[in-house]
């Protein structure tokens, strides 16, 4: 029996609303983390079921697919005291001072380029480096569209997948960064200075009163260093814009190389984090081929619907 065309759009309608809404009364209603999962994952399939294919169709459905991946990302700390009995802090120190040996790399970077109590020019770049992260993945996807929509869904899908599997990380086995470990006494080995977070430093002086209102609603999670997504999403981004031409790849691969070593230098990453991260850019990269069977039955699925619902 063909399901009325209005039924088909009111379910749409239904799940674009409701996978809005989710992440923001989750609390309030103290509804489960798979539920608000699943409930904003749906949201981005009711758009495409309720718009035809345009770039303003594709630039909201990254947008929604984000929004789903912020409210998962966020959800481990909304118990911190529960979140902190579970968060692993020693494992990553062990390996980078073997990466180090016997100084994490972090310290013996800060050590010999910092000076105590202020930051050089080139701190400063690195830590706007980090800073800029949030426009990286999504600007190459936007960049794609704009440049080569031929490219757009598979760029899309590799960059969004990586935001997405690393979440297993975070969920599955919460860790700590470097910062935080220094600050339970696991980084220091007796000698000067200690591990500075130099972010939160140039934060302070540079948004001042404006720093603490900005950090707080951008560090949603502060326990979710492995892998590191920045580094992922980062090193995928140079891979799909490389796709584009030599031009964009190789100012991809240098941000990459830029963010990588601004991550280990400022506290906010251990090597064997950016090497997780690096790990799960290819886990997506050769997984590609063997997910896209399901995800163009899915496809062909969504447009059945979305054919049906006009």
């Amino acid at each position: 029996m063909r399901v009325p065309t209005t039924a088909i759009r009111a379910a749409a309608v239904t799940a674009l609303v409701a996978g809005v809404a989710a992440p923001l009364v989750r609390r309030r209603l103290k509804l489960p983390p798979p539920v608000v999962t699943a409930t904003a994952a749906a949201a981005p399939f009711a758009l495409c079921v309720l718009y035809p294919r345009s770039r303003t169709r594709d630039a909201a459905t990254c947008v929604l697919q984000m929004w789903a991946y912020f409210a998962t990302y966020e959800m481990p700390n909304d118990d911190p005291e529960a979140l902190e009995r579970r968060v692993k802090v020693a494992y990553p120190v062990k390996i980078d001072r073997l990466i180090g040996m016997g100084t994490p790399p972090t310290l013996r970077l800060q050590r010999a380029f910092g000076r105590p109590g202020r930051l050089s020019r080139p701190e400063k770049a690195l830590v706007w480096s980090h800073w800029i992260w949030f426009l990286i993945p999504h600007g190459t996807s936007l960049y794609v569209l704009v440049r080569r929509p031929d490219h757009f869904a598979r760029t899309a899908a590799h960059v969004y997948g990586t935001f997405d599997i690393g979440l297993i990380g975070y969920w599955a086995v919460p860790t700590a960064p470097p910062w935080y470990a220094a600050k339970a006494g696991l980084m220091a080995d007796g000698k000067t200075p200690e591990v500075r977070r130099m972010m939160v430093e140039y934060g302070e002086q540079f948004w001042k009163s404006g720093w603490q209102p900005l950090y707080g609603s951008l560090a949603g999670n502060p326990l979710a260093a492995m892998p590191s997504l920045h580094f992922a999403t980062s090193v995928m981004a140079a891979r799909m814009l490389a796709e584009t031409g030599p031009v964009a790849g190789a100012v991809g691969w240098a941000y990459a190389s830029t963010l990588g070593v601004a991550l280990v230098y400022l506290g906010e990453h251990y090597v064997v984090d950016l090497a997780a991260g690096y790990a799960l850019t290819e886990l997506v990269r050769r997984g590609a081929p063997l997910a896209a069977p399901a995800a163009g039955a899915l496809s062909r699925a969504v447009q059945s619907l979305e054919a049906a619902a006009r």
